[in-house]
């Protein structure tokens, strides 16, 4: 894993890790899908690709105890609303739950958490549900004046005679996180391959699918922390694939073994810097994105950077998931990482405080 480290700001864009002192004590509940879990229960690897592993709840937990917070682990969904029923109550929930089914899986904690009144890290059941949808969430980006590649979705197999866009293209499951669903033959070059890949991702993942003009340039993905006006971008990370990596796509095997097929390297200060932090925050803003996440862009044949998807729900595995390792590349530590967000949470909470009172 690379070590180099940031060296200068960005005007109010590109900014070192925060590392003010932090609010008192509170009661944190952690909600999340334990990945070992759902493979106890007979689901497959990649179904569970965008679960959580043991060590980054124990790595959540450890920084949250580190900062002086009482923590309480709760788990799914279902073991939320069992709690919260029977009484349960704490002062904030660190939610990292991605949920099973359907496009507004990742908005079933937040939505859950508002009906009680409780508080909680990161995006709210809108923007949850909207960053999942990847066409819906190009639709608002494009919308606002920002640059995203054309794209149409598929719904069923009479749609791909429907495609009018430009070979070559990129496909991809509609509501999928982790690389689920794109591997070697994403990029088609002919109807006969867009209509293969097509009819396999509709039967596998039973969902629309994205078919969007391939990007050929380089992929970064832009590492955002805070809210808001608040929000700032801590790092832009070059995502370099190996000689030994599925070639030309940040596949679902490339991510899952990253650490043999990925160099992740901060892109150095200059013009695609800029515009890529530019970009990345102003995509984050617009999508309603809270407290800390991720914006993936990639250039054009022209070098001309465009909006891939926003991950307002983050992997925070310490050394395997994109944004802490950013920051951790752009100067901080994983124990800042998380008391950043939980700050920002928290400035929301006491707004919101202040508004009733």
């Amino acid at each position: 894993m690379p070590t180099q480290r940031s060296e200068c700001c960005l005007g109010d864009t590109l900014q070192q890790p925060d590392v003010r002192k932090g609010f008192a004590s509170v009661r944190i509940a952690l909600t999340y899908d334990l990945r070992q879990e759902y493979l106890a229960l007979g689901l497959s690897e990649e179904a569970t690709a965008e679960f959580d592993s043991e060590a980054t709840i124990s790595a959540i937990e450890g920084a949250l105890r580190a900062l002086g917070h009482e923590t309480v682990r709760v788990g799914r969904c279902v073991e939320l609303v069992r709690r919260l029923v029977a009484g349960e109550r704490w002062d904030l929930v660190f939610n990292i739950a991605e949920g099973l089914r359907g496009r507004g899986r990742e908005a079933q904690v937040p939505a859950v958490l508002e009906c009680f009144d409780i508080p909680y890290t990161f995006c709210d059941p809108l923007t949850a549900a909207l960053a999942l949808d990847k066409a819906m969430a190009k639709r608002v980006v494009r919308d606002a004046g920002l640059p995203t590649a054309d794209f149409c979705l598929v719904e069923e197999v009479a749609d791909i005679a429907r495609v009018r866009l430009p070979f070559p293209l990129f496909v991809k499951p509609n509501a999928e996180g982790t690389g689920k669903g794109i591997d070697g033959a994403s990029i088609v070059r002919t109807r006969a391959a867009l209509r293969s890949a097509c009819c396999r991702l509709l039967e596998r993942f039973d969902q629309p699918v994205l078919v969007e003009r391939f990007l050929p340039g380089r992929e970064v993905t832009v590492g955002v922390v805070g809210t808001g006006r608040a929000a700032r971008v801590v790092g832009v990370l070059d995502i370099a694939l190996r000689p030994g990596a599925e070639a030309g796509v940040y596949s679902y095997i490339n991510k899952e073994h990253c650490e043999e097929r990925v160099d992740y390297r901060l892109v150095a200060p200059g013009p695609l810097r800029a515009e890529a932090a530019a970009l990345g925050l102003a995509c984050y803003r617009v999508l309603g994105c809270r407290d800390a996440g991720r914006v993936d862009l990639r250039a054009d044949a022209s070098g001309r950077l465009m909006f891939l998807e926003a991950n307002p729900l983050a992997g925070l595995h310490p050394t395997h998931s994109d944004l802490p390792i950013l920051y951790s590349l752009a100067g901080g530590t994983y124990r800042d990482l998380i008391r950043e967000i939980v700050e920002s949470a928290m400035a929301r909470c006491e707004q919101v405080c202040g508004q009733r009172a």
